[in-house]
Formats: C-alpha cells, structure tokens, sequence
C-alpha cells in the first residue's frame, strides 16, 4: 500500500461535557498537528498517489472554518464533545468526500484510504481512518 501524508494545523478553544474530562469540562485551548495521509494500492499512471500539493490545500479548506475558534459556538458541533478522537474523523470524512469527488488528482475510486492523525502534544494523538471503496 503506497501512502501520501499532508501536515498542517489548527488552534482551536472547546469545553467538555461529563466528569471523566476533569478540568477539561471549562472551557480550554487547543493546537493540534494535523496529519492526512491518502492510500492507495498502486500508483497512478503519473506515479503518484495523489496530488500533494492539491492534498494540502484541501486539507487547508477543511481546516480554515475550525482554525481559532471556540467549537462550542459552532451549530455543526452543537451538543458534542468535540474531542480528539470525535476531530479525527470529522476532518477524514470532509477529506474522504473530496477523495471520493476527484479533486486530489486521482480519478475516483482509485484511493484505498485515509487517516487523519491529530496529534495534541509529542505524547497523545488519536486517529480515524476510513476505506474508501
């Protein structure tokens, strides 16, 4: 399986809601390291798997509505915990979509994968990562 992974970050603020969050349940900050990586089980007739610099502009435009703000505010949100793990796969599916669209250089149906990987500090990071035939 060839991989492809794109890094960018966000700066985000969020609460949580239940007692196993502790401290967390008041409203905090946030950096996580964003990586996207895009799989594929062969390489297209360009010798890629995808584009990586269209790779990263979506990333981007996936990104930029979340890049500092305070997620509590945002309607999509609304009533969830956004934690990391809950992140991982909110940015993968908004990220599968465009996989699935064509718009990362790679005809549609040819991508295996993806995972998005949000690391929270140099010890804790969740991922979520879904097929995408």
């Amino acid at each position: 399986m060839f991989t492809v992974e794109v890094r960018d970050h966000i700066m985000i603020a969020h609460s949580f809601k239940g007692e196993v969050f502790g401290p967390a349940q008041a409203l905090h900050g946030a950096t996580f390291v964003v990586d996207a990586a895009f799989m594929a089980n062969e390489l297209d007739a360009n010798g890629i798997v995808v584009d990586i610099g269209r790779a990263h502009e979506v990333l981007k435009s996936v990104l930029g509505p979340l890049n500092y703000r305070n997620l509590d505010d945002l309607p999509e949100f609304a009533g969830r915990n956004t934690t990391t793990e809950f992140l991982a796969k909110y940015i993968c599916d908004h990220l599968a979509e465009a996989a699935r669209a064509g718009t990362l250089g790679r005809a549609p149906g040819e991508l295996a994968a993806v995972r998005v990987t949000l690391s929270e500090s140099h010890v804790a990071r969740a991922s979520y990562e879904a097929p995408l035939r």
